[in-house]
């Protein structure tokens, strides 16, 4: 097909049944327009981005996103990638991002299902505690949505299903169930989603959780890398005692075996390896290329377990 045929199939193009005329209709705009012709539609129409972690009452970060939803969605991942941790997270065999996730579903949610013609400003906020999304909205109930009384119900639903066969949104309802899946995973907290005349979905922060430790909810015990040499060896994660069976077992590690073993980037096999060795459960031997990691003399282990 050419573009034209194209955008008729994904119902970007038609007939108004009133007038008669055919051209390009307000999904279309919204999700493909230049900037400035929808400034001229859509005066309004804007999603404030916004990290309040350390100035509340200001902000630490800000983006002010005016541009099509495509290259929105885009541009508010990166600002989600850019401020939030990304905690380990194995998902059966498969290392699976948390954070991308849980961001994903956000924001594809308050860009397809947003009332447009509102002069309500869209936010996309990242606070200490929670983060949240809130946009206009037409409410066909109100209150507060879980899985349980989940209705599923697409309020542009052009968008909505160009959203999904471009990849960037799975099947309807579908994210409220991974939101209340992933939020478990990454803060310990299940999210909120409050249907109104504004949308808001809630999802709470707490850098001092993780799942790999398995904790279980922020007044539980913390165990702080700085204290690590004073750490039982029971206390290591699922990835550390991953790095010293495989050491027990050959005798030594490298950067690039942990990258292999544990599925992840050179920077960061370099930062679990850094921490073994201050926890002083593994020495650095070498240098440069030739950097290998035994183990220490006076660590002596039984099988580990992940706390």
């Amino acid at each position: 097909m050419n573009d034209e045929e194209l955008l008729k199939s994904a119902g970007l193009y038609g007939r108004d049944i009133v007038t008669g005329e055919e051209g390009y209709n307000l999904a279309a705009l919204m999700l493909l327009g230049k900037d400035d012709v929808i400034l001229d539609v859509a005066p309004t129409y804007v999603t404030d981005a916004i990290v309040r972690k350390v100035n509340a009452d200001r902000y630490d970060d800000r983006e002010i996103i005016k541009t099509n939803l495509v290259e929105s969605y885009n541009q508010l991942l990166e600002f989600g990638r850019k401020n939030l941790p990304d905690k380990f997270f194995l998902e059966d065999t498969v290392n699976k991002s948390l954070r991308n996730t849980i961001v994903r579903e956000m924001v594809s949610n308050t860009l397809m299902h947003r009332e447009f013609t509102s002069s309500y400003t869209a936010k996309f906020v990242i606070e200490k505690d929670r983060m949240y999304v809130e946009n206009a909205n037409r409410a066909t109930k109100e209150g507060f949505i879980t899985v349980d009384n989940l209705e599923p119900n697409s309020k542009n639903p052009i968008i909505a299903v160009f959203f999904r066969n471009i990849g960037y949104a799975d099947q309807l309802g579908s994210g409220v169930r991974k939101l209340f899946k992933y939020s478990k995973y990454y803060s310990g907290k299940d999210p909120q989603f409050v249907e109104d005349d504004v949308f808001r979905i809630i999802v709470p922060l707490d850098d001092t959780y993780s799942f790999d430790y398995g904790i279980e909810n922020s007044d539980s015990k913390v165990i702080e890398i700085n204290n690590a040499d004073k750490m039982p060896i029971n206390y290591l994660s699922a990835q550390q005692s991953l790095i010293i069976e495989f050491a027990k077992k050959k005798g030594q590690i490298t950067s690039r075996q942990v990258e292999t073993l544990l599925g992840v980037k050179q920077r960061r096999a370099r930062i679990i390896l850094g921490e073994l060795v201050n926890m002083e459960i593994l020495e650095r031997q070498g240098s440069y290329k030739s950097t290998i990691y035994v183990l220490k003399n006076n660590c002596h282990s039984g099988p580990s377990e992940a706390f």
